[in-house]
């Protein structure tokens, strides 16, 4: 970073900066208080950041377009008698700016500061070792070996392509996962392609606008181990970007557990060595909105390339996704508790539509009402889906994780493929 960081924002005559998007803003009891919780999923706050509960109204004043005088006279025209003055507001936007939760000058240099220092980096370190799983590798293993106790060695395993499986916390979808993996215990394959959900595309707006795929020519480690990059394939994937809708700036990496998630399952099954295509899947919302001829061909281009590299028997594709995310902590007005039998119905669609390969029905039904659950999953599922042929899928396994205390929730199932219509 060159020149001097940008001050925190300082007038109050310019609009207030707005929050920034993709932040994770819900009430929490804490003692007997009632606080606003900021959760920042790209790392960037320095902390978990609490806020009271008192400010709410204030945080919906802040929209980008007033300033901290305009704010203030709101605040006067609803309420004459109060003591908030403009130097009061002026200390709680500092307060918001300096913890990076605006979307400012200071904020954006931060943050590509340590986008640039990440792209950089020739190894992708773990985002997710000694949280959502743990740190220790023999304890890691045990783990992992706990998961797969739940499932079974299939014995089609030979017949085995792709699988689709949750990139859910292991903490609580475990035998879950051990369902999805355990039947390609038998299975080695020599190079595996992760076509994995891209929670965080959108918050790099607009690097990755109209660009549907991430890849990342990084070596990627584990508490088991390092990766190697499938250089092969990733220089003629560069080579076709423009036509396949691809971004080689790979900061939408960084922080990203879908495919990290799937990979120490691959290093604990699959003991020999084996390299990786990372590649993360933006949102397709243009496709449940309009006809838009642009995404569909981009889509139809990488799905008909995966498809041609799932001829070689030693290539194997793994797609992370989970289903349904509802309740308050996603948007919703009820609780998720309210919405299960509806939702079981729409995964019970979901899966038995991806089981049978029907790439344009899982289109129809997800956008039937604009994704109305969430599917998280549906991006790189359709696009694996989108042009294959003669293939037939197993459900091993549906979970959901009711976060009572969130009211929310997120579900999340498996399905098993094999080539050549083989069940």
């Amino acid at each position: 970073m060159s020149g001097e960081t940008p001050k925190i924002f300082d007038s109050l005559t310019k609009p207030v900066p707005p929050f920034r998007a993709g932040l994770d803003i819900f009430p929490v009891d804490s003692d007997g208080k009632k606080l606003i919780y900021i959760h920042d999923g790209l790392g960037y706050v320095p902390r978990p950041f609490v806020l009271n509960k008192e400010v709410a109204g204030l945080m919906a004043l802040i929209d980008g377009e007033k300033s901290i005088t305009q704010i203030h006279q709101e605040i006067i025209n609803y309420q004459p008698d109060t003591d908030v003055t403009e130097e009061l507001l002026t200390k709680f936007v500092q307060h918001l700016d300096k913890n990076r939760v605006l979307f400012s000058d200071h904020f954006k240099e931060y943050a590509d500061k340590i986008e640039s220092e990440f792209e950089a980096l020739e190894v992708r370190p773990p985002a997710c070792s000694g949280t959502s799983y743990p740190e220790d590798p023999s304890e890691l293993r045990e783990k992992l070996d706990e998961a797969l106790g739940h499932g079974k060695v299939s014995e089609n395993a030979a017949s085995a392509q792709a699988l689709y499986a949750p990139h859910i916390d292991p903490r609580v979808g475990l035998s879950t996962y051990g369902k999805a993996f355990a039947p390609l215990q038998t299975v080695q394959p020599k190079r595996v392609i992760v076509l994995a959900t891209s929670h965080y595309a959108g918050s790099y707006h607009p690097e990755y606008d109209n660009i549907p795929f991430i890849i990342s020519d990084k070596t990627f480690e584990t508490p088991l181990g390092q990766v190697e990059p499938d250089k092969e394939r990733i220089q003629e994937l560069k080579n076709s970007a423009d036509q396949l809708g691809i971004s080689a700036k790979d900061r939408a990496h960084r922080i990203e557990h879908s495919i990290e998630l799937h990979l120490i399952f691959a290093q604990h099954i699959w003991p020999e060595n084996f390299t990786m295509l990372p590649i993360l899947v933006g949102p397709f919302e243009e496709l449940f909105y309009s006809d838009d001829a642009e995404m569909k061909n981009k889509v139809e281009a990488m799905s008909h390339w995966l498809n041609q590299q799932l001829e070689d028997p030693d290539t194997f594709l793994l797609i992370s996704g989970d289903l349904a995310h509802i309740g308050k902590k996603f948007g919703d007005s009820a609780a998720a508790e309210t919405m299960f039998e509806d939702v079981k119905g729409f995964d019970r669609s979901f899966l038995n539509l991806a089981k049978s390969g029907d790439a344009e029905g899982l289109l129809r039904h997800v956008s039937s009402d604009y994704d109305p659950y969430r599917i998280c999953g549906f991006p790189p599922l359709y696009t694996f889906l989108k042009s294959s042929t003669e293939v037939s899928g197993e459900i091993t396994g549906y979970q959901i994780w009711d976060e009572q205390e969130q009211e929310s929730a997120v579900t999340f199932g498996s399905v098993l493929y094999n080539r050549n219509g083989h069940s």
